[in-house]
């Protein structure tokens, strides 16, 4: 067994492992210091559908503990993505989106191709995520619809502040 002073903190250990990839004049980048929180927090508290109202605290705290993935024009931030891991055996692909001037691009495609061959997340039982209108791009990366709904459950906090529709039957 390790003693304590030999573990270190998950993240600690992963922000000495940046990754940068450049496609034309786009790159994407795991170096969170180059992350615009503000940027993020506006898109997903005032622009998506599954974070409507999130805090700035909240998507901060998120950030920081979860792997993150960026992208970018130049210095500017027009993409995201956030993974969820133990890093051994399950992933959930979260908080995805890319800015609505730079969408048709392929970006969506090419964060998912990274993600989904990134070296640190691989060897997952599970990789699970929730969309509501991307189903075709993420079976193109090997995601199905759940194989077994019926053992799957979720604990929705009565005093979040989800949107409208979130609880509605016809949204995922």
């Amino acid at each position: 067994m390790e003693s304590p002073q030999t573990l270190t903190p998950a993240l600690s250990q992963r922000e000495r492992e940046l990754s940068t990839w450049q496609r034309d004049d786009y790159s994407i980048s795991t170096d969170r210091t180059r992350l615009d929180v503000d940027l993020i927090h506006n898109y997903l508290s005032n622009e998506s559908y599954w974070a409507t109202g999130r805090s700035r605290e909240v998507v901060q705290r998120s950030i920081e503990n979860s792997f993150p993935f960026g992208i970018y024009k130049g210095n500017e931030q027009v993409g995201f993505a956030r993974i969820v891991t133990d890093y051994a055996t399950f992933a959930w692909v979260a908080d995805v989106f890319v800015l609505p001037e730079h969408r048709g691009r392929g970006l969506s495609k090419w964060l998912m191709e990274i993600i989904t061959a990134h070296p640190r997340l691989q060897g997952f039982r599970r990789w699970v995520l929730s969309t509501k209108d991307a189903h075709g791009l993420y079976e193109r990366f090997g995601f199905i619809k759940l194989h077994r709904p019926e053992r799957w459950m979720e604990r929705p906090d009565p005093n979040m502040k989800e949107s409208p529709d979130y609880w509605a039957k016809d949204t995922v």
